[in-house]
């Protein structure tokens, strides 16, 4: 009897496991609809939108992009986790989803169990700037003016609980310094009262700032990411001042949880081929980003520090979502 019941637990495992490549093997057999939890036209959508074309063009079905946008992405998100686990519904996921864990006292979801990590894919950098007319030109500058000067010194943010306000609120807290915090909705007004003078200092990315920065109409102190960029090398970062300090944007694929092992392995071989290839690299290039492939493990692992790392910093500077 004991012989038979192994007998039969294997072969249903088995079955089970074959099922499993079936699927893969056959996957996908109608549209995919990749979710963009923001508007139509910025860096996510448009890291999607090349995404979903690669997919298209290698697995032969469409990848749709369906932008639903509102409440920070968590309706976007929320969506997704509450879909079926079969493939056939992805997103893309971002810092602000790292973020929103501790920003928003009430979610109907968890982000880290409700949405299963299927492919890192762009390091979105940041640089940290100021009017030129700012009389600091340099970090350890900064730190000194700004500590001479306790909250006299305004920064100015894309928006409350965004990934560039809570950059900045992680440099008070890693530096001691008081700064104002401005929020604007998004980055373009916000630049335009730093260019004007109204505002002395913001972190924002590197895409939204490098025209301004090259023709000298804002002055870059260092950039945030762990190592200098291949387009500002010159550039210090500010971890070179203060160890440790990392505060980079990052965008990946995602899907429910639950979604068949063999179906995120294939998407993430495929997303894969797509950050190595040049043409692809190209135009993320062109995006101010820097590819940043990985396996699921790897990126569900970055998921979990970011989360962690971000909920001290809005925990220490007490932010609420607004």
């Amino acid at each position: 009897m004991q012989t038979r019941r192994v007998f039969f637990t294997s072969l249903a495992a088995a079955a089970f496991a074959n099922a499993g490549r079936a699927t893969a093997q056959t996957y996908p057999s109608r549209p995919v609809r990749i979710v963009v939890t923001s508007a139509a036209g910025n860096a996510p959508d448009i890291i999607a939108r090349l995404t979903g074309q690669w997919l298209s063009e290698r697995l032969g079905q469409q990848f749709v992009i369906e932008n639903r946008s509102g409440g920070g992405g968590n309706i976007g998100t929320e969506a997704v986790a509450r879909s079926p686990a079969d493939g056939y519904t992805l997103i893309m996921i971002a810092t602000n989803n790292a973020i929103n864990t501790s920003l928003y006292d009430k979610l109907s979801l968890n982000f880290i169990g409700d949405i299963a990590p299927i492919a890192s894919m762009v390091r979105s950098p940041n640089v940290m700037i100021v009017n030129p007319s700012f009389p600091a030109k340099t970090i350890p500058e900064f730190i000194a003016y700004a500590k001479a000067n306790r909250g006299k010194i305004t920064m100015a943010s894309s928006g409350n609980g965004t990934s560039p306000h809570i950059a900045g609120e992680l440099f008070k807290m890693m530096t001691g310094v008081d700064m104002v915090h401005v929020p604007y909705r998004g980055a373009a007004p916000a630049l335009t009262d730093l260019l004007g003078g109204q505002v002395q200092a913001m972190i924002a990315s590197t895409a939204a700032t490098m025209t301004y920065i090259k023709s000298s109409k804002l002055h870059p102190l260092a950039v945030t990411t762990s190592m200098r960029l291949e387009v500002l090398p010159d550039i210090p970062t500010v971890a070179e001042f203060v160890p440790g300090y990392e505060a980079s944007g990052w965008f990946g694929i995602g899907a429910p949880k639950n979604t068949p092992a063999e179906i995120v392995d294939r998407l993430n071989k495929e997303i894969n081929a797509a950050l190595a290839d040049p043409k692809m690299k190209a135009r993320l290039d062109d995006l101010g980003g820097v590819v940043f492939p990985g396996s699921p493990a790897a990126f569900t692992k970055f998921i979990v520090e970011e989360t962690e790392k971000w909920a001290k910093v809005i925990k220490f500077a007490g932010i609420k979502a607004s």
